[in-house]
């Protein structure tokens, strides 16, 4: 009895260590739900105007993110980082991965609607919403 006691508390022990730690962060597209109350990613009806729009500033746990989208001919050629999280070494490695898959998923799509990038949910979803806000100020 002494033994079972012992080892059912030493599993429970694992499991609750293994829970706790934090899972590889890897460059692996996934999607992810979109925030509540944000603004569904896509192109809004309308023709776009040609100009760099500033899109809104969205707050993630770990800081704000905010995106320019430099739009020509009608079509989305780049998109500048104003803000994202920074704070931390590992803000800034999770910025340095994620940002650069993000933006040039969203010059192919032509759009915010593109997955996130695994290890970088709050960053990626708070670069596809503002994003879509700059995209929605160019069509006007």
């Amino acid at each position: 009895m002494r033994r079972a006691v012992s080892t059912a508390v030493l599993t429970t022990a694992g499991v609750v260590v293994l829970l706790s730690l934090k899972p590889h962060h890897s460059t692996v597209l996934l999607s992810v739900p979109p925030v509540p109350g944000a603004s569904s990613p896509g192109r809004a009806a309308g023709p776009p105007r040609d100009g760099t729009f500033t899109g809104a500033a969205v707050r993630t746990p770990y800081g704000p993110v905010r995106v320019a989208a430099v739009v020509r001919g009608g079509r989305l050629v780049a998109v500048r980082v104003i803000q994202v999280p920074s704070g931390t070494g590992r803000d800034q490695q999770i910025a340095g991965y994620a940002v650069p898959r993000l933006a040039r998923e969203a010059i192919g799509a032509d759009s915010a609607r593109i997955d996130a990038v695994s290890g970088a949910s709050y960053t990626s979803q708070g670069y596809i919403d503002s994003l879509q806000s700059a995209l929605d100020r160019a069509d006007g």
